[in-house]
């Protein structure tokens, strides 16, 4: 069964209440997004960069869309208790796919732009037209269907040679009153030598319905633009998440995305980098614990379109219990893109018989004169190390748990924020001793 008819006819019963509770800049790309609907299907398991993830069935089921764009009855910063620690940032909020404002967050410079779809286009036509969807690739029939149904996103510009002295934060909430897929944009622009750091933090409150959450990222770093985004995932067993990340790089820009998933349910994450100008660097890290029946499925592909360009890559995962882990990875260097250094890896603890890895690292290289190298490593705990900490009065769950902490230290040693840093030690140790296993409390267990 293809489940994109289902939204096909969604979208067609209901265009107008679409299409009037969206700015004009994302009802523009409909036409094509619905084509494309209309002669594609949804990726499935055994499809190509699909090992594991069957997207087609993810969305089969019948969740609710939010289309008249009711505003559920809460309050976003109410319900948000995961706070960074010494750290100021300017707070927003997405409560399913309805955008808040955080009243607490301090004023924005003047010259940076951060607002929903809605308000843009009102204030700032121009930007949404020059760059929504022109990193997404608009034949990605995932994009597609988010294109479709997608009523509200959110417009992050840093215009150049400005440097934000503090992180932005948005806050992603799942709650309603039943089953709902939430359909959200982000479209991040870091103009000409400037710099800027994100932090995006996914939520769900509501532990006794299923969500869904289809979120499509379009990232442009211009010219010496330097660009941290933060992606972290604390939510439940009955969510499920298929975000896309898109990047477009200049010369001499400095990304870094990091994503790091400590409670789920069943998680797809794309990241896809276009490195376009010559002298970029992009460092793309991510992490996963799991356990129970959780799933983590990373793919991850950089194309180095430009000489004298470098990219690190690092994914590091360990599952327990019946837990199913994906990574697929793969590096492409272009003709004539010489001088090019990259090098990805990922690393994986498989702690039980029961659990499931499948890793797929790549190289395409289609030039002389680069250093590119990639691997893959798939181990259990050292039961050495373990009856040696035994041996000094450490018990052993105790051992097992500062064993897969040292283990996800260097992809915590990534993260260039020292206040966020220290956060995530804090939070992947109380993930490691059960205190987030699950997220059966989510909310109150992070406010420690």
């Amino acid at each position: 069964m293809n489940s994109l008819q289902q939204y096909i006819d969604l979208y067609n019963s209901n265009r107008d209440a679409i299409e009037r509770n969206a700015p004009h800049a994302m009802n523009v790309l409909r036409p094509e997004a619905l084509s494309v609907l209309q002669n594609g299907m949804l990726p499935r398991r055994g499809d190509e960069n699909y090992e594991v993830t069957d997207i087609n069935r993810l969305f089969a089921p019948d969740y609710g869309v939010n289309i008249n764009r009711v505003n559920l009855s809460a309050d976003p910063a109410e319900a948000f208790r995961c706070d960074v620690p010494n750290m100021s940032t300017w707070m927003f909020f997405f409560y399913n796919d309805i955008f808040h404002a955080s009243r607490k967050s301090p004023s924005l410079p003047d010259s940076v732009i951060v607002e929903p779809f809605s308000v843009a286009a009102k204030n700032h036509p121009e930007l949404l037209a020059k760059y929504l969807g022109t990193v997404a690739p608009k034949q990605n029939v995932q994009v597609a269907l988010n294109t479709l149904l997608g009523q509200e996103g959110l417009l992050v510009y840093v215009p150049n040679g400005t440097v934000l002295e503090r992180p932005l934060q948005l806050v992603n909430i799942m709650n309603a009153g039943g089953n709902i897929m939430a359909v959200r944009r982000l479209l991040i622009v870091v103009g000409e030598q400037a710099q800027a750091t994100m932090l995006v933090c996914d939520h769900t409150q509501n532990q006794q319905h299923s969500f869904l959450s289809s979120q499509v990222v379009e990232i442009v770093a211009e010219k010496g633009a330097q660009f941290d985004y933060y992606d972290i995932e604390e939510s439940t067993v009955n969510t499920t998440r298929c975000n896309q990340h898109f990047v477009r790089q200049a010369q001499d820009s400095n990304v870094l995305l990091n994503a790091i998933t400590l409670t789920n349910g069943v998680t797809r994450n794309d990241f896809v980098v276009s490195v376009d100008g010559e002298g970029a660097e992009t460092h793309l890290y991510g992490m996963a614990i799991e356990d129970g029946t959780q799933q983590i499925d990373n793919f991850t592909h950089i194309a180095h379109n430009a000489p004298h360009c470098s990219s690190n890559e690092l994914f590091k995962y360990v599952l327990d219990g019946n837990a199913v882990g994906a990574f697929t990875g793969r590096i492409m260097v272009a003709e004539g893109s010489s001088k090019v250094e990259a090098y990805q890896a990922n690393r994986n603890i498989v702690a039980t018989d029961t659990a499931k890895i499948y890793t797929k690292p790549q190289l395409e290289i289609y030039c002389d004169d680069v250093k590119c190298s990639h691997g893959t490593a798939i181990g259990q705990l050292d039961q050495d190390a373990i009856f040696y900490m035994q041996q000094r009065g450490i018990p052993v769950d105790q051992a097992r748990t500062l064993l897969m902490q040292a283990f996800m230290s260097d992809v915590i040693d990534k993260v260039r924020m020292p206040s966020l840093k220290n956060r995530l030690q804090h939070l992947v140790e109380k993930r490691f001793c059960g205190q987030l296993s699950q997220c059966s409390d989510c909310m109150n267990s992070c406010r420690g």
